[in-house]
């Protein structure tokens, strides 16, 4: 279900939970879309047809309802996350044909927005992601940096600082301080191919993304304002740490290694017990303990010398603690993998196992959960700030990018 308002001179795509784990946008487009519907003003000036997605994914945002309310803890919002596997994503099941990759199962929430795409071939969209801890990040599919100081204003006003530690994927360019270049699959498949990786087709396991899609076919500019449920200080501090930047990525990496040999060891003994199409196992399987690629990662943490320097204390700190938090999340997925199974009728044998590796995620969980307690200083941003944030830089950026158009018609 989508809506249509305003009648403006060029057309725009907004929508809500690409990722059903990142709610924020949803709310933004509560108050944006019953702003624009009453403000005649409003409309006019900024001369958009919007076409509106307030939830993108909505059988996923259910599996996160124990969370979306509060309280916002480490603990609650671990325990109740979910977000699918790469090939289950809706942004990420776009068709693509890449050298010897070819991706053609796209879902039929993607076919929609396709079909969408296609239909109102729009000039600006804005893709409502948003992060879970860190600081505020951007991307863009174009790089314009009269742009970027505008962006900073509106996150620094609110009092949440930059995401100035590692990318978020290593095939990712940084334009700007925290502002990344938006692309699709093509280029994960040429950083493999980069570091090493012989058949990186048999890595990528998704399609790709809408911003690919809409930029190749009608130039799209597509535009995404990552912001965190919880950030620590250290995420933006730029002084020098004693790491390397190289050693300090693959000090993280060995630790999520280690991780994922305790998580293959419960499925070892459960996964016989599961459902095939148990969701948040897929997730666990495919995305999170997958190591598929991450021996280019290593060997360009190792060797190229963009990485063969100090370490800033926001990129030691991305690499060390970051990636802990982020597999806290996957820990709780671990849990709830087998609640799902213990919910149903089970042999004796199979709730027995289930129940050990129930116990087991729980150990692990609890044991990281009261780690990160006692090594954070983190702190949780009211959801309004949020939202206004990302707001504010959405309508700067449509403003920006309608005149830009507007000029070179």
């Amino acid at each position: 279900m989508g809506l249509k308002i305003g009648s403006g001179s060029q057309n725009s795509i907004m929508f809500g939970c690409p990722h059903p784990n990142e709610p924020i946008g949803t709310m933004l487009l509560e108050h944006f879309t019953r702003s624009l519907a009453e403000n005649e003003e409003l409309r006019r000036e900024i001369d958009y047809s919007f076409y509106i997605v307030k939830v993108w994914d909505v059988d996923g945002y259910v599996r996160n309802e124990g969370w979306i309310k509060g309280p916002y803890t480490l603990y609650n919002y671990s325990r109740n996350f979910y977000r699918p596997v790469s090939y289950k994503q809706v942004d990420w099941t776009f068709p693509i044909d890449y050298k010897n990759y070819h991706f053609h199962d796209t879902m039929p929430e993607t076919k929609a927005m396709q079909n969408l795409i296609d239909e109102v071939k729009p000039t600006f969209t804005y893709a409502l992601h948003n992060a879970g801890f860190g600081g505020t990040y951007f991307y863009v599919s174009e790089d314009y940096p009269d742009l970027y100081p505008s962006l900073y204003d509106a996150t620094f006003r609110m009092g949440i600082p930059l995401h100035l530690g590692e990318p978020e994927d290593p095939a990712l360019k940084v334009l700007a301080p925290a502002v990344l270049l938006a692309e699709g699959i093509a280029a994960g498949y040429d950083y493999l191919e980069k570091f090493g990786e012989e058949h990186p087709e048999k890595v990528i396991k998704s399609g790709t993304c809408s911003d690919d899609y809409s930029k190749e076919r009608y130039g799209t500019f597509t535009f995404l304002t990552e912001l965190p449920y919880f950030y620590d200080p250290r995420i933006a501090d730029q002084s020098p740490s004693e790491k390397l930047r190289g050693d300090a990525m693959v000090e993280g990496l060995e630790w999520i290694k280690n991780s994922n040999a305790e998580i293959m060891r419960v499925f070892e003994k459960t996964k016989p017990h599961m459902a095939e199409d148990n969701l948040y196992m897929l997730a666990i399987l495919g995305d999170n303990v997958c190591e598929d690629g991450m021996d280019a990662q290593i060997k360009m943490a190792k060797e190229d010398p963009a990485f063969r320097v100090k370490a800033t204390k926001a990129q030691e700190f991305d690499s060390l603690w970051c990636t802990k938090f982020y597999r806290l999340l996957a820990l709780g997925m671990l849990i709830r993998a087998h609640e799902e199974e213990l919910e149903k009728e089970q042999s004796i044998e199979a709730r027995e196992a289930l129940e050990w590796g129930k116990e087991e995620a729980e150990r692990m969980h609890s044991e990281l959960e009261e780690f990160l307690e006692e090594n954070l200083n983190y702190s949780v941003i009211p959801i309004k700030t949020l939202v206004n944030i990302q707001l504010e830089c959405g309508i700067k950026t449509a403003l920006y990018i309608h005149e830009i158009n507007s000029k070179t018609k």
